[in-house]
């Protein structure tokens, strides 16, 4: 696709939130400030164990509170400061907001269809894109917390498979493709 967004060549961290009410409840979360819930706080505090010692330097998070609470559980344990980068939010579902994911996600990852009121896929990737890119260019290694549907469109951008869903706080190293690669890596550390 020409004018495709690219992300800078920069190895990072990525984590999506804790859980929250909503994810256990398999609703569509979008730019609804849903909190994280007991077991979402555990979890953050679970995944900063796992970050220790991982060479992170920089946070950078998005706004919504279930990801930058998120961030900052992380941030105290590894003594930093977390970036907001507003551009790292969720996408907006539109009318699909606190609803049950459906038949129409498939379409709207496929950019066959949008709901009423909601961002496309093709806007989101070019949103998060940049958004990523100004985190990554921070002091490595960066860590960025941001949302399942934000790492799908990374991933898209990153040229590997958008199928299946991104835990919740389980930590991915995201390491750019070589030479003769297209594809980035992932390493998942749970």
């Amino acid at each position: 696709m020409p004018n495709e967004p690219a992300i800078s060549k920069t190895p990072f961290w990525y984590l999506r939130h804790g859980e929250t009410d909503w994810n256990r409840e398999g609703l569509s979360q979008g730019n609804a400030d849903i909190p994280l819930n007991d077991l979402g706080l555990l979890q953050a505090k679970e995944a900063a164990l796992r970050l220790r010692n991982r060479g992170i330097t920089s946070i950078v998070a998005s706004p919504l509170s279930r990801a930058r609470v998120t961030a900052e559980i992380v941030a105290e344990a590894l003594g930093l400061e977390v970036i907001i980068e507003p551009d790292l939010r969720e996408v907006s579902w539109g009318v699909h907001e606190g609803q049950p994911l459906a038949e129409w996600f498939p379409a709207w990852i496929a950019g066959h269809a949008t709901p009423e009121g909601a961002e496309s896929f093709d806007i989101l990737r070019r949103r998060v894109v940049g958004g990523l890119n100004r985190a990554i260019s921070q002091p490595p290694a960066v860590l960025v917390v941001a949302h399942g549907a934000v790492f799908r469109a990374l991933r898209s951008a990153m040229k590997l498979e958008m199928s299946g869903r991104t835990r919740n706080c389980v930590p991915m190293w995201c390491e750019p493709p070589g030479p003769a690669d297209e594809a980035w890596s992932l390493a998942i550390h749970d």
